[in-house]
């Protein structure tokens, strides 16, 4: 158990840090104007995410089934899961200048090779994996001075927050329900956590992603200035983070809840 613990850690920061890293790619889009490769090569990137987040399922099942064969309480396991999304999401807010200086150069070779396969290989070359390494750069300061962080709409944070946060909790809440209902129902409850984390996808399309998509796009078109996609950026990182952090508080009252549904 504990080792299914530990790699659903390692998996939960890694599907948050490259959640995180996603928003810089409007960075990157903005500046060079390769909208269509950038995100290209990014669906590459997100793959990855996507791939660890279907192992994320089974074992939080795992640790769920062993809790309620030995009548334990997995709820502080689940919360050290929780606490791993917000490292993980830190760990990105940390990598994104390094992000940005390989992603800039893997894009443009992207551009001369026209294959993503070959741009893998020639990326796992020792000589690559070397530059990449000495790609790695501090955050700096320079980075958060001067945005018009007031022309980022209040509204679009804290929905982005909320759906964090349901994001976050979405598989682990359902998961955790099963020991609060009867036996009978405990394998619908599980399955319940691909609707919640549907819900919460459906709420970024429809209300997070669009006015993100409008900021970028205008800036392409020169109608706003590029410092206001950086703030954009940024606060919607925060607000990520923050997401995270009230995924603590939900954790428990959205598992209560699924369990009274189901009662």
């Amino acid at each position: 158990m504990e080792r299914t613990l530990e790699e659903l850690i390692i998996l939960t920061s890694i599907i948050h840090l490259i959640d995180t890293l996603a928003y810089s790619v409007r960075l990157n889009s903005v500046k060079s104007g390769q909208v269509a490769l950038s995100f290209s090569l990014f669906n590459l990137i997100a793959l990855v995410s996507r791939t660890a987040n279907t192992l994320q399922a089974p074992l939080i099942a795992g640790i769920i089934g062993s809790s309620i064969v030995h009548g334990s309480n997995p709820a502080m396991d689940m919360r050290i899961v929780i606490f791993a999304s917000t490292v993980g999401t830190l760990a990105g807010v940390l990598l994104i200048p390094s992000f940005l200086r390989v992603f800039e150069k893997a894009v443009n070779r992207l551009e001369v090779m026209g294959s993503v396969p070959s741009l893998v290989i020639e990326a796992l070359q020792i000589n690559n994996i070397k530059r990449i390494v000495k790609s790695v750069s501090k955050p700096s300061k320079s980075m958060l001075e001067r945005l018009r962080y007031r022309e980022i709409p209040k509204r679009l944070l804290i929905l982005n927050s909320l759906v964090t946060g349901i994001y976050t909790v979405g598989v682990l809440a359902a998961s955790y329900s099963a020991i609060l209902v009867p036996e009978e129902h405990r394998l619908t409850v599980v399955a319940s956590s691909g609707m919640i984390n549907g819900v919460a996808s459906i709420l970024l399309t429809l209300l997070i992603d669009p006015k993100s998509a409008m900021i970028t796009d205008q800036a392409l078109r020169g109608k706003r200035p590029y410092g206001d996609v950086k703030a954009l950026v940024v606060l919607l990182i925060t607000s990520k983070l923050v997401g995270t952090l009230l995924g603590q508080v939900l954790f428990l009252p959205a598992a209560e809840a699924i369990a009274f549904f189901y009662k």
